[in-house]
């Protein structure tokens, strides 16, 4: 129909339809009624026109990027028919690992596969191609745009494992005093605080599950984040490290050199080698400060 109001010299997205065989007259049992609906329609319709103007086609890039969110077996599928076009793909995830509900299921209805047979292939695939970015522990925000040009905010969820150097061999999950019921099994068994949901997880890396406030932090009479402080002052990222700082200890300078340091007496890091000196690390901060300006 819009073809015909071009070849009347018409703009095509004039064009409006009343459609009355679906909407009226193809099946009913009050010809009446129908006729009077189908009058309603055209004139709608009609007036509907009105107030259409005339636009115009043009062409526009598009970012050929895909967005899959989710990484179970649906959109790890997804992923990897996109992937295997040749196109980009952003595989979004809020659990440490993809695999979704599938991977803790035994078998699959209604061959009896073995579920995890079937999965942990794709799983692997996807976490290797080159064509999919993995997201892993991270959840979607906002979008925002129009179609070709959309925009994702996505939020990506600390592990409090560096990414780069943990290789999943297990061994922080040998020292770790902190067991919490594992999700992965439906709350039926334990896991430590550090973990990752299984075996075959994709990405092989560990994560912890931090719940609450750490025991340097509780034992503090003033609540300060230590750890977040002592682990930007661990990368060099001093002034970061005093913003910290600065949102609980106005006066660290003072705390440092008078502050009794109940906290250093509940760093569970003594339990492995010795605590930190966290009122030494407080002092510096201060000291960096002045000097700084």
């Amino acid at each position: 129909f819009r073809k015909v109001c071009e070849s009347a010299g018409l703009n095509k997205y004039l064009f409006e339809m009343a459609n009355i065989r679906e909407h009226c007259s193809w099946v009913t049992e009050d010809p009446e009624a129908a006729t009077e609906k189908a009058k309603a329609l055209v004139s709608a319709a009609v007036r509907r026109v009105f107030y259409q103007e005339p636009l115009e086609t043009k062409k526009v890039p598009v970012n050929p990027n895909t967005l899959v969110v989710g990484g179970g077996i649906a959109g790890i599928g997804a992923a990897l028919e996109i992937a295997d076009s040749g196109h980009k793909v952003y595989l979004v995830e809020r659990e440490p690992s993809i695999g979704g509900h599938m991977i803790q299921l035994d078998k699959t209805f209604p061959t009896l596969d073995c579920s995890a047979c079937i999965l942990t292939p794709k799983m692997s695939d996807a976490g290797s191609h080159p064509n999919i970015e993995l997201m892993s522990y991270s959840e979607v925000v906002d979008v925002s745009g129009y179609v070709g040009n959309f925009k994702v905010n996505v939020r990506k969820k600390a592990r409090y494992v560096d990414v780069d150097k943990c290789t999943g061999c297990g061994e922080c999950v040998k020292v770790c005093p902190v067991e919490v019921p594992s999700e992965f099994d439906l709350g039926l068994s334990q896991r430590t605080a550090i973990y990752r949901p299984f075996p075959q997880a994709v990405p092989n890396v560990f994560a912890i599950d931090k719940r609450g406030y750490p025991p340097c932090r509780a034992a503090c009479p003033a609540g300060v984040n230590a750890q977040g402080y002592i682990a930007l002052i661990s990368q060099g990222k001093f002034k970061e490290a005093l913003e910290v700082l600065r949102k609980t200890m106005p006066f660290a300078g003072v705390c440092g050199r008078v502050c009794t340091h109940p906290c250093e007496i509940d760093c569970e890091r003594g339990k492995v080698d010795e605590p930190v000196s966290i009122r030494s690390l407080k002092r510096f901060m201060a000291d960096y400060e002045l000097r700084a300006g």
